[in-house]
């Protein structure tokens, strides 16, 4: 018992005090950059299938440092043969995991995220008129029990979708996305895709999500919401057929319930509020040139 505390308090001394001692700016700085990785990469697993092969992972990795530092030659060599191949294994068991972080990564500007250009109080007028369009169509397809699924894009540019279904390029209003998703219209079933400010496309198909945590009792649009949101920054809003529940998907998480009131609320968080400090610089910036 006394060599093994030792060993800690040798240990504790050689690695942590030594390393206080000699400590730079540009250490802290390494630091905190490695805190962000890691933190982001607990917030996108930690929802998800590969959180728990992660943490499988992590069991593997303590066990393989506690063979090294006590000289457990046969569990040292299992670990060592294991990580040899261990690599390409992670590539493959979190390909679906590994391709919606980059596609989101890639996707996320770094001034901010952005649906539809805001640039001044007339547009910032008009995106709350498309908001309170696209409340009013869910409030009254949820009244009369009209599934519908519209996925509103941000950043992350949604081509291969849009591509899956037909181009509409329609101002946003209660009169057109009611008759795309009448249940006799020919585009009723896809997704119906929203890009700067206009319905870019109709009956576009989207990807389901692989989350096996996911309410059993949940159906095809709502899985093909919380889909694209895993993979992208969309916002998707959903009206089931059966019930004419509202539901808002964001960040691969889905929010049920949704009124006329509550919805608008949610996506002026979302789609509005990001972008008022914008506005009121620029406002201010033109003030002062006048």
């Amino acid at each position: 018992m006394g060599e093994i505390l030792n060993f800690f308090a040798s240990a504790f001394e050689q690695y942590v005090l030594d390393t206080v001692k000699d400590i730079r700016v540009t250490d802290i700085l390494d630091i905190l950059i490695l805190s962000l990785i890691l933190y982001y990469l607990y917030s996108f697993i930690r929802d998800r299938r590969a959180g728990k092969l992660a943490w499988g992972l992590v069991v593997i990795a303590v066990l393989f440092f506690l063979s090294s530092i006590f000289n457990m030659y046969a569990l040292k060599l299992i670990f060592e043969n294991f990580y040899q191949v261990g690599f390409i294994a992670i590539l493959i068991v979190f390909q679906p995991e590994l391709r919606a972080a980059l596609e989101k990564v890639g996707g996320t500007s770094f001034t901010g995220l952005k649906n539809i250009a805001v640039e001044s109080s007339g547009k910032l007028a008009s995106l709350n008129a498309e908001i309170d369009a696209i409340c009013q169509s869910a409030s009254d397809l949820s009244r009369d029990k009209v599934g519908a699924l519209i996925v509103i894009e941000r950043s992350t540019k949604l081509g291969e979708y849009i591509k899956s279904g037909v181009m509409v390029d329609s101002i946003i209003s209660p009169f057109v996305l009611r008759n795309i998703f009448f249940d006799k219209a020919p585009l009723h079933d896809g997704a119906t895709i929203i890009r700067d400010g206009r319905v870019h496309a109709a009956g576009c198909f989207l990807p389901l999500s692989t989350n096996d945590d996911i309410d059993k009792d949940l159906g095809t649009r709502h899985r093909a919401a919380i889909g694209i949101t895993e993979i992208s920054d969309a916002v998707v809003i959903v009206v089931s057929e059966e019930t004419g529940t509202i539901s808002l998907a964001c960040d691969g998480n889905l929010k049920r319930n949704f009124n006329y009131t509550t919805l608008k609320q949610e996506l002026n968080s979302l789609l509005v509020a990001p972008h008022q400090p914008e506005v009121l610089k620029k406002h201010r910036r033109k003030a002062n040139k006048q």
